[in-house]
């Protein structure tokens, strides 16, 4: 399936989402208009929650209309939203050629984190994973990125100061959308690149092109095992870059930015969640010197996986303690939003099986193999 263009949509207007305001000034002034209009449009568009040309009071009547003519927004549009109890949102949006994302709204006490998703599906076919089971389709372009994050800003009454590429799909199978997106995200909405953080299954070369971008946002490996026999199991790509080449480019990664890494453990009861597997893990880190907290994150049933089960909170325990003694900060995400099934894929998929939505899924072969 082709991608959309960046810059048009379907109806071949361009569309103003993901671009800077110099890029939109200079749009805007092409048309005959001063360079102080574009940075009104921007500002609307960024910062000031428009959803339409008409939201723009302070534009003359007949400049909105011009716009309307000429460019869109190119904002997502809601399919379906559910909310739990502790405050997180799950979104199902959609974008011009009807193919859909999850994405997720995580309010906690102190911050308001969002969760965007990358491409449509995933190729990386993560075993674990309701939309790594669910096949691929396309990448999204960087103003489609960008649009979740604003779509969700819009719904919020508290500003969003964090954000995680952990929804569906591998960012860094589609790294240039993905670096364009950050880049907007921290100058044009505000948001610090220190709040940004980029979730991995191990895309080596991604890593290392990330590493020397210059932006200063937290890489986040998903590991899920200590040693290369079990993650290929678990991970497909795990046959192609293999843990010392990503332990390699971590540290390459460490060393050009200076900043710190998270190591992503999913646990998964009586595959990789005992002692033995915690202190193999601790050792691995350890011994590539690798600075970082280990985020353990208990297995959220997927209806789609067979013979996954959630780890008792013993073992929970026990993993965690077994990282701490070797001097490893292990922290444990907190569980939310089980009763919307708020893992990535399970909305879409539900959404697809009741037949809500149109989704139109082409699957193809993993960028990795190719």
């Amino acid at each position: 399936m082709a991608e959309l263009s960046e810059t048009e949509s379907k109806t071949g207007k361009e569309i103003l989402v993901g671009k800077s305001t110099a890029e939109i000034t200079k749009l805007l002034t092409d048309c005959g208009q001063p360079a102080y209009r574009g940075q009104q449009v921007a500002g609307w568009i960024y910062r000031r929650g428009a959803v339409s040309f008409g939201d723009m009071t302070d534009l003359p009547l007949a400049l909105r209309s011009e716009l309307l003519e000429k460019f869109t927004l190119g904002l997502p549009e809601l399919r379906h939203r559910d909310a739990a109890p502790d405050g997180t949102v799950k979104y199902l949006l959609a974008f011009p050629d009807g193919l859909t994302v999850e994405s997720v709204y995580l309010p906690y006490q102190q911050r308001v984190s969002v969760c965007l998703s990358t491409q449509v599906g995933c190729p990386a076919g993560c075993t674990f994973c309701a939309t790594g089971q669910g096949g691929f389709a396309r990448n999204l372009t960087s103003a489609e990125i960008v649009g979740q994050l604003l779509f969700m800003q819009r719904e919020s009454e508290r500003r969003i100061s964090h954000a995680v590429y952990m929804g569906m799909g591998e960012p860094l199978f589609n790294f240039e959308n993905v670096v364009a997106s950050l880049k907007v995200i921290g100058s044009e909405v505000g948001i610090s690149l220190r709040n940004l953080t980029v979730s991995t299954v191990g895309v080596v070369p991604g890593i290392e092109a990330l590493a020397n971008s210059d932006l200063p946002v937290t890489l986040a490996l998903s590991l899920h095992a200590p040693d290369d026999d079990l993650r290929q199991q678990l991970i497909p790509t795990g046959r192609k870059w293999n843990i010392s080449e990503i332990m390699r480019a971590c540290r390459y990664y460490t060393r050009q930015t200076r900043r710190n890494l998270t190591f992503e453990y999913l646990l998964i009861g009586g595959v990789n969640d005992s002692v033995e597997q915690a202190r193999k893990l601790a050792t691995l880190l350890n011994t590539w010197r690798l600075p970082g907290n280990v985020n353990l994150i208990p297995f959220n049933y997927v209806e789609t996986t067979s013979g996954f089960k959630r780890p008792t909170p013993e073992a929970i325990k026990l993993f965690r303690e077994e990282l701490e003694k070797t001097g490893r900060v292990a922290t444990q995400r907190m569980t939310r939003g089980n009763v919307i099934a708020a893992a990535c894929g399970q909305l879409r998929r539900k959404a697809a099986e009741v037949q809500q939505f149109d989704i139109r899924l082409e699957p193809v072969g993993s960028p990795a193999a190719e």
